[in-house]
């Protein structure tokens, strides 16, 4: 098992076997609106992946954390741009109630390497 990009708290890429597990993701400008906020997550992502020897074609699952239901189609618009439109990974779409003032989206990637 392998550990990358690690704090006393966490690590933001886990490798086990041949399965990629990012911890949460979200945007450094919490001002921005819901799409561009999906975007700003969506390319982390893509730079832990990289990082991890993989990218979002071989994305598994993922798990998206909203902060208003009534945003999810900005949501969607981003990521409809972003995933392999022939290899969509498992998802799922929760609503939740962030800590933190002005986030209003957080999304966590399993991928294969």
């Amino acid at each position: 098992m392998e550990k990358l990009n690690k704090s006393n708290r966490m690590s933001q890429i886990v490798i086990h076997g041949d399965t990629i597990y990012l911890a949460g993701q979200i945007p450094a400008d919490t001002t921005q609106d819901m799409k561009t906020q999906t975007e700003s997550v969506l390319g982390k992502i893509d730079a832990l992946l990289a990082a991890a020897g993989s990218d979002k074609s071989k994305a598994l699952m993922a798990t998206i954390y909203i902060s208003d239901k009534t945003q999810v189609a900005a949501m969607n618009e981003a990521w409809d741009a972003w995933v392999t439109p022939d290899s969509p990974p498992a998802r799922a779409c929760v609503e939740v109630q962030f800590p933190r003032e002005g986030l209003l989206v957080e999304i966590i990637i399993n991928a294969a390497r």
